[in-house]
């Protein structure tokens, strides 16, 4: 009996012990264990992950994969969170620098821009007819880390939809690029943690459509009164899209979110003449102003005008922010600006030089 709760014991913490898989295209593809021994596939080392414990990690060699709508069973842990990270310097052994690329494309033909589709897995069954599979949610990375990937091809970058399936959810994104016809980063359809804010830091997201609900970041969480604390926290980021650069709520949907952006750079590819085709806003709410809360600190914002609202456009006046540090703007020429905004008369042409993600660094 003795032996028998020693073994038990021992197994116990075997089993507890947090994980590190390798992936590699140069790797044997058997358990992922070195990098001799490496998946071949991002999807065959997140099935790999062992439980609900937290604190495994997945480490990439620099390459390009073929990959979309990665999923995961199982959830990082508090203070533990799991980790899906590229080589993008060779320190972690992979013997390869660069960008580790999850192309989410259709292999043979191009951009899949294709509703659903996504280099992270949800799915909302009926969304079509051709949409007959079972419904999925992104929840699976919750308390999940993601750092130094190179996301796009497909409807959205590094994007976490939640869909039906309505709890709290928190990720970390840090110095990552995501690029989405959509979406280039976010998240929605969730709840947050007061105490672990949704964060994404050091990246650059990019939205290629300017129909719908797109944006560079589109965060939603579904709180019914306004949380004092910031639900999502966006910092040293560069956020271009043609329509807009942050958005939060949805056709129909009037949820409260509140956001906080510092040192970071809001890019919104439209100037245009009153009467043509201009956006309703660098920073947008969809449905309502009052859906949106958000705390501006040393940021530079371009684009026609700052603020607006797509469908009851008479509440622009209702979202509220904040600006601290120095919050400056670039817009069109007949646009008014915000009080605390400070209003640049000549294109910043610095901040354009970021339009394009820069190379792997030590950030």
């Amino acid at each position: 009996m003795r032996y028998a709760i020693i073994l038990f014991v021992l197994f116990a913490i075997i089993r507890a012990e947090a994980r590190t898989l390798y992936v590699s295209k140069l790797g044997d593809n058997s358990d992922g264990s070195t990098w001799v021994k490496a998946f071949c596939t991002i999807q065959s080392a997140l099935d790999a992950i062992p439980d609900d414990r937290g604190s495994h990690r997945i480490v990439v060699r620099p390459d390009t994969y073929a990959e979309a709508n990665l999923f995961t069973k199982h959830k990082g842990a508090k203070d533990a969170y799991n980790e899906l990270v590229g080589d993008f310097d060779g320190k972690l052994g992979s013997g390869a620098k660069g960008w580790v690329v999850i192309d989410s494309g259709e292999t043979g033909k191009g951009f899949k821009s294709y509703d659903w589709h996504s280099t992270i897995r949800a799915y909302s069954h009926g969304w079509s007819k051709e949409h007959t599979s079972e419904t999925y949610s992104a929840n699976g990375f919750d308390r999940w880390k993601f750092s130094h990937l190179y996301a796009t091809g497909s409807d959205a970058g590094l994007f976490f939809d939640l869909v039906d399936k309505l709890e709290p959810f928190t990720v970390i994104v840090e110095d990552c690029v995501g690029i989405g016809r959509a979406f280039g980063g976010g998240v929605a359809n969730c709840l947050s943690r007061a105490d672990e804010p949704i964060t994404f830091r050091r990246c650059h997201f990019y939205a290629l459509d300017f129909w719908g609900d797109t944006s560079a970041a589109y965060v939603r969480v579904e709180n019914k009164t306004m949380p004092e604390k910031p639900d999502v926290v966006i910092n040293d980021c560069v956020l271009v899209g043609p329509q807009c650069s942050i958005k939060t709520s949805n056709f129909g949907f009037h949820s409260r979110t509140h956001i906080a952006i510092s040192n970071s750079k809001l890019i919104t590819l439209n100037f245009s003449q009153p009467r043509g085709t201009p956006t309703d806003g660098i920073i947008q709410s969809v449905e309502e102003g009052k859906g949106l809360s958000i705390d501006l600190k040393d940021c530079t914002l371009m684009g026609y005008k700052v603020f607006g609202v797509m469908v009851q456009k008479e509440t622009v006046k209702d979202i509220a922010f904040t600006t601290s540090g120095e919050v400056k703007a670039y817009v069109q020429f007949q646009q008014d600006l915000p009080k605390g905004f400070t209003r640049l008369d000549r294109w910043p042409v610095e901040v354009f030089k970021l339009i394009a993600p820069q190379e792997p660094r030590d950030w």
